[in-house]
């Protein structure tokens, strides 16, 4: 049956998440998928595959894990959702305050997008600002205008939302300078990730924090990805930085839809009621935000990386399989070409042509072998259910697949790719 088909006629784009769409996967992808287990994903004739790619890097502790599970089960028998907050909704906010040392206040929602944009909306009342400055090498902050006005898509955005938001560079502090002299006392809040592809350098981070100070900016750390991967208390405690207002979402719950707007009090307190007579912010209101089987699942999933030292855990596995990567490339002479590399607890690979240049090519080829050996290698999101004997396969699977790529080096990719190549999500055209 062919499910692409159904999707793309039911679903704009074919599924809920661009990067879940079918130009994201050479052509030998699964198209659906049935359910998930510990490490791994099973299709709808229950086809098993390895998976790196964990949900968009939502599950950190394993598929359908018995605990989180029995943890959301017990809420949803509670009522799930009730008339007034909750006692789940009270624990659930008092865990991540206690979790994070910058947070005062914490709003609850449903995906990253909205806990970004509430950050922005906040920063824009604190400070009676309009322009945001963003970091231009992080991905993805939100499906919402003042971001997809910022990339190559800016279909049905207006032109003056696209002006507000300015671009800077990371680790480039010179580039956020230039936009604070440009743009004097006209810049709400500047937000990027902590990290992503590679480690901060040069104190790029506390400088950052210095500029907004000086300029009585709010400093946004975006923690969906990096927030339980870089450590227990966030990457902004991994790297010593204390931002104003902080995001989580991925991770937080093991695949629970749960994500959050986070911070200092005095910023936070402006989306709240109790203040007879000052000017209120509509920050969020959302029947869901506070749904109690994800709250639940939330607080299951950190006892669980508490107890286990899964921060720690997936940091090792990183360097082994980095390591691993990069030997079996060396010694196929093919290691200019192909590269593992990023900060270990959530490494990537870099794909390069005969040439020596960038090649979606041949990502797609590597992809596509890799699935050959039923591993699913979009990203390169570990989780704590991948043990030794997943390390070992994939490095087993890597060393066959980088011997067809190494083949493609020397007679051309064409020969050995089926299908399309894998396309950026961001692009102006399909």
């Amino acid at each position: 049956m062919n499910y692409q088909e159904q999707l793309l006629k039911a679903i704009p784009g074919g599924a809920h998440t661009y990067s879940r769409g079918y130009d994201q996967y050479p052509s030998n992808a699964p198209q659906i998928l049935k359910r998930g287990k510990g490490a791994y994903i099973y299709d709808e004739n229950e086809n098993e595959f390895l998976d790196y790619g964990m949900a968009l890097r939502a599950v950190c502790i394993g598929y359908a894990d018995e605990r989180v599970n029995a943890a959301a089960i017990r809420q949803i028998e509670n009522g799930n959702n009730l008339t007034r907050p909750s006692l789940i909704e009270l624990e659930a906010a008092q865990t991540l305050i206690s979790a994070i040392d910058s947070v005062d206040m914490v709003k609850f929602t449903k995906n990253g997008s909205t806990a970004t944009s509430a950050a922005v909306k906040l920063s824009r009342a604190y400070t009676g600002r309009t322009l945001i400055a963003r970091c231009l090498e992080h991905p993805f902050f939100s499906y919402d205008d003042w971001f997809i006005g910022s990339t190559e898509v800016k279909r049905g955005i207006p032109q003056n939302i696209q002006d507000d938001t300015l671009v800077f560079h990371y680790n480039d502090i010179a580039s956020l300078e230039a936009l604070f002299d440009k743009y004097k006392d006209k810049i709400a809040c500047v937000i990027l990730e902590p990290s992503n592809l590679e480690h901060p350098r040069d104190n790029f981070l506390q400088n950052v924090r210095e500029l907004c100070n000086k300029n009585g900016t709010v400093m946004i750390l975006d923690e969906m990805i990096t927030g339980f991967r870089w450590h227990i208390k966030g990457a902004q405690h991994y790297y010593g930085v204390t931002p104003d207002l902080c995001t989580f979402g991925k991770a937080l719950a093991n695949g629970f839809s749960v994500a959050a707007v986070a911070g200092k009090r005095e910023i936070m307190q402006l989306g709240s009621i109790e203040f007879s007579g000052s000017e209120r912010v509509f920050l969020l209101s959302t029947t869901h935000g506070a749904e109690m089987s994800p709250l639940g699942a939330f607080i299951e999933t950190y006892r669980i990386l508490k107890e286990n030292n899964v921060v720690d855990y997936l940091w090792d596995y990183g360097r082994k399989l980095v390591s691993g990567i990069n030997q079996i490339a060396k010694d196929l002479g093919i290691e200019k070409h192909f590269v593992a590399t990023g900060v270990e607890c959530q490494p990537y690979i870099l794909t390069f042509d005969e040439k020596g240049e960038s090649s979606l090519a041949f990502r797609t080829l590597f992809l596509q072998e890799m699935i050959k050996h039923k591993i699913l290698f979009p990203c390169i999101a570990m989780s704590y259910a991948h043990k030794q004997k997943e390390l070992d396969y994939t490095l087993e699977a890597v060393a066959k697949s980088l011997e067809v790529y190494k083949k493609a080096l020397q007679n051309g990719v064409a020969n050995y790719l089926v299908g399309d190549v894998v396309k950026p999500v961001f692009r102006k055209y399909n």
